[in-house]
């Protein structure tokens, strides 16, 4: 009788060791869907967790499994008809004195957080996605079940109500904090 509970107490040690490895940057996922709401991606990344718990034996790879799973509850959250709407707005600071060296960041953070928070689920999604997880559209819309043009259009939706609804990111990030560098993949140029 103890060969057949071995398995499964090393499929329980193994899903308890992934939960403590994997769950703070699985846990950054779930509130970026969640548009921010730190109680609602923890949900999330509950259920997820729960789901992917009873079939853990036979997940090939683990993380992209939990990922897919956090990534289809959130597609049923939207399609609920009448979905649960648990809104708390924080108040947000007033802006630093200008030359604020260290705050830069910190109201980046804050501006694009209520930002992220004001857009549909689907479009959060898709920028979450394509920017945060660095997924290329192919795999957003395997993921989301839609085609590449849909994921395309969305994020370009996506990031022009960003920019209506947050235009102080552009001032932001051109003024304060340090853009990263362009992908620009042009020659280096050599110098004698």
């Amino acid at each position: 009788m103890d060969a057949g509970r071995d398995p499964d107490r090393r499929g329980a040690e193994s899903f308890r060791e992934f939960v403590a490895n994997r769950s703070s940057a699985l846990l950054k996922t779930a509130v970026l869907l969640s548009g921010g709401d730190r109680h609602a991606g923890e949900d999330l990344l509950q259920n997820a967790l729960i789901k992917v718990a009873g079939r853990w034996n036979k997940v090939d790879d683990p993380e992209a499994y939990v990922r897919q799973v956090l990534y289809r509850q959130q597609i049923s959250r939207w399609r609920l008809k009448w979905p649960r709407r648990e809104v708390s707005y924080g108040e947000v600071p007033d802006a630093p004195a200008a030359g604020d060296g260290g705050t830069a960041s910190a109201e980046l953070r804050i501006v694009l957080s209520a930002a992220l928070s004001r857009l549909t689920p689907r479009q959060r999604t898709v920028l979450v996605l394509r920017y945060f997880e660095d997924l290329p559209e192919a795999d957003v819309a395997r993921l989301l079940g839609c085609s590449v043009g849909t994921v395309r259009s969305t994020t370009h939706r996506s990031l022009a109500r960003l920019r209506a609804l947050a235009p102080e990111l552009a001032l932001l990030g051109a003024s304060g904090a340090e853009q990263p560098p362009s992908r620009d993949y042009s020659p280096v140029e050599v110098r004698p």
